[in-house]
């Protein structure tokens, strides 16, 4: 008996992704939530074999849920659910150590199927985002554009990244108008989302 666990914010997809899995007579869904910052501790408290996380909850995101759950209780694999097909979010999940990465819409058979997978130790990736991954173009900053746009997502004005980095805070704003350029964005805050998006941040 595979052991799940499924946190997504969305009730009605939540509810129907439990019922689609309680037909699987080797699948057994032992706790569902909404909130990413219940995940750690009743993973902790459960040691499901399989987490299924949406990759966008409120408390604590999928990713960052998926990365507390491979060091914290290891022996539960996780498996991520987006609408999202964006490449970077892929690679942040392998970053992550996540065990599958499936688009909302897949057909309910691939997810059970995936799971199952993933219980024995394999590796699920939908192969639209696998292609989507490859197509991408490599990371166009460098780690000081990165490491202030960084700064920057985080609310940062230029002084105060400036004082963070001993950087003159011309200095600064050279870097995030570079950034700003390369990413071809419109200001600073385009420059921030394209990044996210990208997984790059």
């Amino acid at each position: 008996m595979v052991r799940v666990l499924i946190a997504e914010d969305m009730h009605m997809l939540r509810k129907a992704l439990v019922a689609l899995l309680e037909f699987e007579p080797d699948i057994d869904v032992v706790a569902e939530f909404s909130d990413g910052a219940e995940i750690l501790p009743r993973a902790r408290e459960l040691r499901p074999d399989v987490a299924v996380l949406d990759i966008d909850l409120p408390g604590v995101d999928g990713l960052t849920a998926a990365a507390e759950l491979s060091t914290a209780v290891p022996e539960c694999r996780t498996m991520m659910l987006t609408s999202l097909g964006r490449p970077g979010n892929l690679r942040r999940a392998l970053a992550a150590h996540v065990s599958g990465f499936l688009l909302k819409d897949s057909s309910p058979d691939k997810l059970s199927d995936a799971i199952r997978a993933i219980a024995k130790g394999e590796r699920v990736i939908d192969p639209q985002l696998a292609l989507a991954a490859l197509d991408d173009g490599p990371q166009p900053l460098t780690p000081r554009e990165l490491e202030v746009l960084r700064f920057a997502a985080k609310g940062e004005d230029s002084g105060q990244i400036a004082a963070k980095l001993f950087l003159s805070v011309g200095t600064v704003r050279n870097y995030l108008t570079s950034a700003v350029t390369k990413l071809d964005a419109r200001n600073r805050v385009d420059a921030i989302r394209i990044a996210r998006e990208a997984g790059w941040l």
